[in-house]
């Protein structure tokens, strides 16, 4: 059976960089106590020319270049993201406008932070049964626009950006296996309403806005034994060890989570790629670009065992394993 190996990767960032010393002037906080709460130093965000689905596809363009792949080849667009242009066309169809797939069908999926990589899984699933399937995936988010910039506890976190992938069948390498899972009862620890109803009688009472709400402690403790478990579990599955991993590539939320999955697996602290000081929390958009930064440094060889994990609101959660 085929497996969805990896073509070429891009990201884009938008061009502003906002500091954690700007937002002291903005929000009750510190560099201090932003940098030692969650790691992050600075995130992007987006500014004219860069709504989401033009950091979409921007760092699609630079996906295909790699690859080598013409966009009229591609036979799907994806994106993964929680924070579309519009509510309807969805962004996959901004971006296929945009770059010009205009033979490949186009649709977003909303998986929060695990976006992306319930993307890959999908992608696998239709790479197995047509293998000759060229698969643009992306993740990208603008969350600066879906943030309450009154609230510390949560404008501090949350960056924008893109991350994209091309992928195809082949025999020799490509997703291994993966373990997703979600939980909707505990969807009010962390969620977005959307625009209020234009029907009254569909209201709903005390709503805060449209605008990403979290309980900061509970999503922490929860997400770390989730990672942690689904981690367990697909590697139990697939007879490998830590050991055998060359690099874990992980959602960027906080440097608490990641050090405290260091700590729980094991897993040497130069296997774990950490990019949040940079561009904090950017959902969906997290793990492709960090991919492509890993990519595009060449800090991986042919063979290597990549482990992908993440967690979002929904919740959703899960891991991946992929061979380069």
């Amino acid at each position: 059976m085929k497996k969805a190996a990896l073509l070429g990767t891009g990201s884009c960032l938008p061009e502003r960089v906002l500091t954690n010393a700007e937002l002291e002037r903005k929000v009750d906080t510190s560099d201090e106590w932003i940098t030692s709460r969650t790691g992050i130093r600075s995130r992007r965000i987006a500014g004219p020319g860069e709504q989401n689905y033009q950091l979409a596809a921007s760092a699609a363009q630079k996906a295909l270049a790699m690859a080598g792949v013409n966009p009229a080849e591609l036979d799907l667009v994806l994106v993964a993201t929680i924070t579309p242009h519009m509510i309807m066309p969805s962004c996959a169809c901004f971006v296929q406008a945009e770059i010009g797939a205009e033979n490949a069908f186009a649709y977003d999926l909303n998986a929060a932070c695990s976006g992306f990589l319930f993307g890959l899984d999908m992608a696998n699933r239709y790479i197995a049964t047509q293998p000759e399937m060229k698969i643009l995936l992306i993740g990208s988010e603008t969350l600066s626009a879906r943030v309450n910039w009154e609230d510390r506890n949560t404008c501090i976190l949350f960056g924008d950006g893109a991350g994209a992938a091309v992928l195809s069948g082949t025999d020799e390498r490509g997703v291994l296996a993966s373990s997703l899972f979600s939980d909707g009862r505990l969807w009010q620890l962390l969620y977005m309403d959307s625009p209020e109803s234009r029907n009254p009688d569909l209201r709903i009472p005390d709503r805060k806005g449209c605008y990403l709400q979290m309980t900061g402690r509970d999503v922490f403790k929860f997400a770390v034994r989730s990672m942690e478990e689904a981690i367990n579990g697909l590697l139990a599955k697939t007879g490998m060890g830590i050991d055998d991993i060359a690099l874990v590539i992980p959602h960027q939320a906080n440097i608490r989570i990641l050090n405290n999955l260091v700590e729980r697996l094991s897993i040497p602290p130069d296997k774990m790629f950490i990019n949040v000081d940079k561009y904090g929390n950017t959902s969906a958009a997290s793990i492709p670009i960090a991919l492509d930064e890993v990519n595009r440094s060449g800090r991986l060889s042919s063979g290597d065992t990549v482990l992908f994990c993440s967690f979002g609101g929904g919740f959703t959660w899960g891991a991946l394993l992929m061979q380069w």
